[in-house]
């Protein structure tokens, strides 16, 4: 209604919100009715509100805040996690002591970073080099991983788990860019990769482009179509990287490239 008037929603209130549902107020004719008891008192006893004292709509107000207030909730989460202890604190005295629109921006960013954080510490990649026996048939068994065997083997696998992400792209980089000359080929596992996003598929890009030149075969396995079209728009592609379906396709690929040179 106020935009067909120029009016622009700023803000909204959710005390009168949140005192009907703590009546009780279980349908949307509940917030109906609201409306309508705000309107009609606004019509008819307006007047009278000037009579009301502004201590006593304090003391309402304070209380209603008081009750709106899950105390439990705010007590567990301060105690539990460091991150959403300090997003609450944040987003709690910024609109207490300044207004509502800055806490929610604050607490948003805030939680954005953390959020960020959080899933950077979840990405990770190890170097592996599983043992594959030379009558293995049947490419649906992953055979299990064996770090022992990394010293002795042509090729050297690196799995990557979690979201990779910009916030994972440069700790996964590192540990990629170090590319042994010793091993003919390269396999880098996405099968435990959800999401990959442009950075950590560029970062991907300057890994294969060191190995070409390095005269290393570089193969992805088990990438989603997703990925493989994000690794694709960012020069990851054949002839300098070979794509297969499961990590034990990658291997057998590799162990034949390189017992035919």
């Amino acid at each position: 209604g106020a935009a067909l008037f120029g009016g622009i929603p700023a803000t909204g209130t959710i005390a009168r919100t949140a005192t009907n549902i703590r009546s009780g107020a279980r349908s949307p004719i509940s917030g109906m009715l609201h409306s309508i008891f705000v309107l009609v008192f606004m019509v008819v006893a307006a007047p009278l509100a000037s009579f009301i004292p502004l201590a006593g709509l304090a003391g309402v107000l304070a209380v209603i805040a008081w009750n709106m207030a899950n105390k439990r909730e705010f007590a567990t989460l301060i105690r539990t996690s460091w991150g959403d202890a300090v997003v609450l604190l944040a987003t709690f005295g910024l609109t207490v002591f300044h207004s509502l629109t800055t806490g929610i921006v604050v607490g948003f960013s805030l939680s954005a970073l953390i959020f960020i954080h959080r899933m950077s510490l979840a990405t990770g990649i190890e170097e592996h080099v599983p043992a594959i026996p030379d009558d293995v048939a049947d490419t649906d068994r992953r055979p299990p991983y064996d770090a022992a065997l990394a010293t002795n083997r042509d090729f050297a696998v690196y799995r990557i788990t979690g979201a990779f992400f910009f916030g994972a792209a440069s700790t996964v980089g590192a540990v990629l860019d170090s590319i042994d000359r010793r091993h003919k080929a390269f396999i880098i596992d996405f099968a435990a990769v959800p999401l990959i996003d442009s950075t950590a598929a560029n970062a991907i890009g300057g890994v294969v482009r060191k190995a070409r030149n390095r005269g290393v075969m570089v193969f992805v396995s088990a990438a989603s179509p997703t990925a493989q079209k994000m690794l694709r728009t960012h020069g990851v592609e054949p002839p300098g990287v070979q794509f297969t379906a499961s990590l034990e396709n990658a291997m057998l690929t590799a162990r034949s490239l390189n017992a035919h040179p």
